[in-house]
């Protein structure tokens, strides 16, 4: 490969990158916008609501387990 060839492919690769950038840029600003406070509380409590469930039932679960094993 010429050094032409290497140059322009290189070239090539950075206008990709610029335009993958300022898509995945442009999307996010366009969410940020959408998404409000409330929102980002909300799942953020449902999901730590839903981790001590999950880890409450397999505690309970090794518990129950254990003892009719013995």
């Amino acid at each position: 490969m010429s050094t032409g060839q290497a140059r322009r492919r290189k070239e090539r690769n950075v206008k990709l990158n610029d335009i993958r950038m300022g898509v995945l840029g442009g999307t996010m600003c366009s969410l940020w916008a959408s998404i409000s406070l409330g929102d980002m509380l909300q799942t953020l409590l449902t999901a730590a609501l839903g981790t001590l469930v999950s880890f409450a039932t397999s505690q309970l679960l090794g518990r129950w387990t254990k003892r009719k094993k013995e």
